[in-house]
């Protein structure tokens, strides 16, 4: 699978299909963390940080899989892998609700087939945040070899989920550093930044 728009996370049920409000498929912030890696990736003169530009280059499915794929020489096999797990994954759950006892034959195919129905779009958002949590790695990585010191961007909802997973990345593992996350005020107007902030 390549990338592509799935959608909330579902819930699936022998009752039909819903989808959780505030679990957004990874796909939505893979814009921001591949803008972010471009811009961070490059040769740094003086103070090492990086300020995000709301113009910057918008990419497209095709291009995002291809600077990914330029980065790194596990990715396509990384994507094929999950796609085998969260298919055998899925299976296995048909397999327990077949084998259920509390439930009727009718209940059990309904929900068999709920799941069947969106085997596809769950495997998807697992490929998405695999894609996702490859470009974090990325990130994490130019962080520490550039030794950056500070990433602002806007302070809206997306944005902020991008800086969390890369603050996450950065405190995390061998060679971890301390971070610090907050919101700054910039004028007047009211207008937001997020700043996250990396120790030397």
């Amino acid at each position: 699978m390549r990338i592509q728009y799935a959608g909330p996370r579902p819930m699936i049920s022998e009752h039909g299909v819903e989808f959780k409000e505030g679990k957004e498929d990874k796909y939505v912030y893979l814009m921001i963390s591949i803008q972010i890696l471009q811009a961070i990736d490059k040769d740094y003169e003086g103070h090492k940080s990086y300020s995000y530009d709301t113009k910057s280059t918008r990419f497209t499915n095709d291009e995002i899989h291809a600077i990914l794929d330029s980065y790194s020489t596990t990715l396509e096999k990384d994507v094929e892998n999950e796609e085998i797990f969260y298919s055998q994954k899925i299976e296995e759950e048909i397999e327990h609700i077949s084998e259920r006892t509390n439930l009727k034959e009718s209940e059990k195919q309904a929900w068999v087939n709920n799941l069947k129905i969106m085997k596809n779009y769950r495997i998807q958002r697992a490929v998405n945040k695999i894609y996702y949590m490859h470009s974090i790695a990325l990130i994490r990585d130019i962080i520490l070899r550039e030794n950056i010191k500070e990433i602002d961007t806007p302070f809206y909802e997306k944005y902020w989920h991008v800086l969390q997973t890369i603050q996450g990345a950065v405190e995390e593992g061998r060679n971890s550093k301390h971070t610090k996350l907050e919101i700054q005020k910039i004028d007047d107007s009211h207008n937001m930044v997020a700043k996250l902030f990396f120790d030397q």
